[in-house]
């Protein structure tokens, strides 16, 4: 280990050419490039992959079976690489389960503290520490499971309009169709009026009808009805609420989950009062107060209350674990997460947040000698706290490790030692490395398109703010850390949104906002980025309180495109997510030879039996297990990698199979289909947000986020567009290059210039410089937050005093209007 390099040689993983680079420790290291160009292989596909796989040749065959491992790298030789550690974007949703507590493993310290030094009621016997989790059956409420609050059902809520008869759907909470039919069938077998208006029913008839547990079965005699024959049947009777609960516990289809889900009632637990715990749990305390109550203390107030225990001389339990908790908390507060409180569900987190806190975690293992493999640190941080994320990354280099960041913010890269560039362009158009050495040396780089924007980067366009065409005016909100808020958002503009870190942006644009359109418009309004189900569940048991909304009659539309992938298995891809393989799927059915045969659009689907290879299943691929070395996956020897049926592949169409078109690059892809236009439709805008180089094939598992989201816009923009449409994005810039950020800002203003309403949560003080409007939040995070600090144009934000924006707003282009 004298020599101080990393060496790659042949590196060929995704898009990599034959790469070789040399690369420094005990240095931070950015790798930059347009989405799309390489970096990240290059960083996580090769450097952070071979780490790994060397670390499991230590481990005991046996037990490698047991841990989930990386396949090798496509890499001839890497020199000089220490052990690594990964830290990446998780942009699924996690657990509702899981808490801010659980992601940091604090909430082990803090149960262990109540266990060994809580102070219990007089005669109680000392409990273990599973018995202060609530997601343990030791302490998880019995009634509410640990959850904090559960779900119920009132009259009022399943039968909404009391006017109705059953027969006219009263009971609204009850299926369509024939499911519906048939209990208002039964109703009428057991003797009851379905034809009587449901306020006039006997209280008692409507409470059994509603609520009773009881499921009898009678014998059904249908009314005839002229040309059909209908026979007596046995039909057994579900109450409204069983079928309610029934349906939102066990159905599998999301749909129907979220439209019962509209008829449930969610309130705090009556047992626990939403506490999550057994009463003996919450029955000891610590310095006055349970362990409910320590972990909804926002982060740096929890430190502050045990520092006096955790400042004694002794070594005690309750003195070494209280020190323990205070500097694993002192780290999160450096890192802007003081705000945060224990039990904070980790679904609504960003996946910034998210990472920091894996962050602070490694901060506190006291590792030396170690590759930290980190993508985009600086993702969803304010530019205030980007500064201390710098500060901590210098940390973790003094203390002996290598940092080697993946990043796109230009602030970030100019702090590194050395820079890695990849590119020139992305895909089949990059993989080179254009760059390797100090930060300066890049200006030699004439390919490279990071050069521009670190060394010139262009001062923000001086345009003319757009006039408002109206103002959705929010009144009275309250949800997390709003109280009492009112928002107005000017219609027909592009707003920005900012703050620090837990300001309350999200929480107004995303859920406030969103949910008062979804209510006025009456749908769920997210054709493209639904929510996961968990997240959306979580959504719906906390609605925000808005004492009054004005200004939604003019909003037609509303498009939420958020990060989450397009997909969850190498089954979905560009192609069929878009909609674009529909038409390709039945220009192949066209055909002369498929029709001769009989072949519809389906026989040309991998996921349909009839067209797909039979050996492979449509995967293209077999998984070949090694057992203690880890699992790869060879061309399946029937198709090989085509993914269909021999005689699916004897249809071609100009000269190409269905598989031929699949590899294609979208750039490739809308020269070969230009004369077919529900395909060349899908491929000109994928090419207006620059994504011209994926292949229409290529698996979702395998896209970034921002080219996640880029798809997700670029399917929105094939629409055809009626009405005002209000679309809402969350750090839409997150992941992107400052290029590829000017190619979807063209897309964004062209939907404004449309007419169209566009609201986005961003950081990037570039794009927020060419907004027409900004509403900052502040000034703060958590409790210090949740108030509008400045609204306007760019401009007079920049010359608010007490904004934390102002300043680096100004620094990128809104020069402050002198007064």
């Amino acid at each position: 280990m004298t020599d101080s390099y990393v060496r790659v040689r042949g590196a060929r993983e995704h898009n990599l050419r034959t790469v070789d680079v040399d690369i420094p420790r005990d240095a931070l290291v950015a790798f930059t490039g347009v989405s799309g160009s390489g970096k990240s292989s290059l960083a996580f596909g090769t450097l952070y992959a071979e780490a790994q796989r060397r670390y499991f040749e230590s481990v005991a065959p046996y037990a490698r079976r047991l841990i989930h491992q990386v396949g090798a790298p496509k890499v001839e030789e890497v020199s000089g690489l220490p052990p690594a550690v990964a830290l990446e974007q998780r942009r699924s949703a996690p657990s509702a389960r899981s808490s801010v507590g659980t992601v940091t493993t604090l909430s082990n310290s803090l149960r262990m503290l109540f266990s060994r030094a809580g102070d219990y009621p007089e005669g109680a016997g000392r409990l273990d520490s599973d018995a202060f989790s609530p997601n343990t059956a030791a302490g998880a409420c019995p009634e509410c499971h640990g959850l904090g609050r559960v779900h119920r059902v009132t009259e009022d809520s399943l039968v909404p309009d009391p006017t109705l008869t059953i027969r006219e759907g009263a009971v609204a909470a009850w299926p369509g169709a024939w499911q519906g039919k048939n209990l208002r069938d039964i109703l009428a077998t057991l003797g009851h009026d379905i034809d009587r208006p449901w306020r006039d029913l006997p209280p008692a008839d409507r409470d059994w009808i509603l609520f009773t547990d009881e499921q009898p079965v009678v014998t059904v005699e249908p009314v005839r009805e002229a040309g059909r024959i209908q026979r007596p049947y046995k039909g057994q009777y579900m109450s409204a609420r069983r079928y309610v609960l029934h349906t939102f516990a066990d159905s599998k289809s999301e749909t129907l989950r979220t439209r019962v889900r509209g008829f449930l009632i969610t309130e705090p637990c009556p047992s626990c009062a939403g506490r999550r715990l057994r009463p003996e749990a919450l029955a000891v305390t610590f310095a006055g107060h349970d362990i409910a109550d320590l972990a909804a203390r926002p982060l740096g107030a929890l430190a502050a209350l045990l520092t006096p225990t955790a400042r004694r001389d002794d070594e005690g339990v309750a003195a070494t674990l209280a020190r323990d908790l205070v500097a694993r908390i002192e780290v999160l507060t450096e890192l802007g997460l003081g705000y945060l409180a224990m039990d904070r569900p980790a679904p609504s987190l960003s996946a910034g947040e998210l990472q920091r806190l894996r962050l602070a975690t490694q901060l506190r293992s006291g590792l030396f000698g170690v590759v930290y493999v980190l993508d985009e640190p600086s993702a969803g941080l304010h530019p205030a706290d980007t500064e201390s994320l710098l500060a901590v990354l210098g940390r973790l280099k003094e203390a002996g490790n290598s940092l080697f960041v993946v990043e796109h913010d230009m602030d970030v890269v100019r702090s590194a030692d050395w820079l890695v560039d990849v590119g020139p362009r992305a895909g089949e158009h990059g993989g080179r490395i254009l760059h390797s050495g100090p930060v300066a040396g890049l200006a030699d780089a004439a390919e490279s398109a990071t050069r521009r924007f670190l060394f010139d980067p262009a001062p923000a366009p001086d345009r003319t703010p757009r006039k408002p065409t109206g103002t959705i005016a929010l009144r009275g909100i309250t949800l997390h850390n709003l109280r009492g808020l009112d928002a107005d958002v000017p219609l027909g503009l592009f707003t920005a949104v900012t703050g620090v870190s837990g300001s309350g942006k999200s929480t107004l644009i995303t859920r406030v906002l969103a949910d008062a359109v979804r209510d006025h418009l009456g749908t769920d309004g997210e054709p493209t980025g639904a929510q996961d189900a968990e997240t959306a569940e979580d959504a719906a048991d906390d609605r925000a309180r808005i004492a009054s909304a004005e200004g939604l009659s003019a909003v037609d539309r509303l498009v939420r495109v958020d990060q989450k992938p397009i997909g969850r298995t190498p089954r979905s891809n560009l192609a069929t997510y878009t909609g674009l393989f529909d038409a390709v799927r039945k220009v192949f059915a066209a055909t002369d030879e498929s029709r001769a045969r009989g072949y519809t659009a389906g026989r040309f689907s991998f996921n349909v039996a009839a067209g797909r290879c039979a050996t492979c299943q449509g995967e293209g691929f077999v998984a070949v297990e090694l057992l203690f070395l880890p699992g790869t996956y060879a061309p399946c020897t029937a198709c090989h990698g085509a993914r269909y049926h021999p005689e699916t592949l004897e249809i071609t169409y100009r000269g190409r199979t269905v598989a031929d078109v699949l590899a294609m690059t979208v750039d490739a892809a809308a020269e070969f289909l230009a004369d077919v236009p529900a395909a060349a439709r899908s491929l000109r805008t994928l090419r207006e947000v620059g994504l011209g180089y994926l292949r229409l094939g290529q698996p979702a598992t395998e896209l970034s986020g921002g080219e996640a989201q880029r798809i997700k816009l670029a399917t929105e923009l094939q629409r055809t567009r009626r009405g005002h449409t209000l679309y809402l994005l969350d750090e839409p810039t997150t992941g992107l290059h400052p290029a590829d950020t000017e190619v979807l800002l063209r897309q964004l203003h062209g939907l404004v210039d449309a007419g169209h309403t566009v609201v986005v949560v961003e950081h990037d003080m570039g794009v927020v410089a060419g907004a027409d409007h900004v509403i900052d939040l502040g000034p703060g995070g958590g409790a210090d937050g949740g108030r509008i600090v400045a609204a306007g144009t760019p401009r007079e934000v920049a010359a608010t005093p007490g904004s934390r924006t102002a300043p680096y707003l100004a620094r990128a282009g809104a020069r402050p209007e002198t007064r």
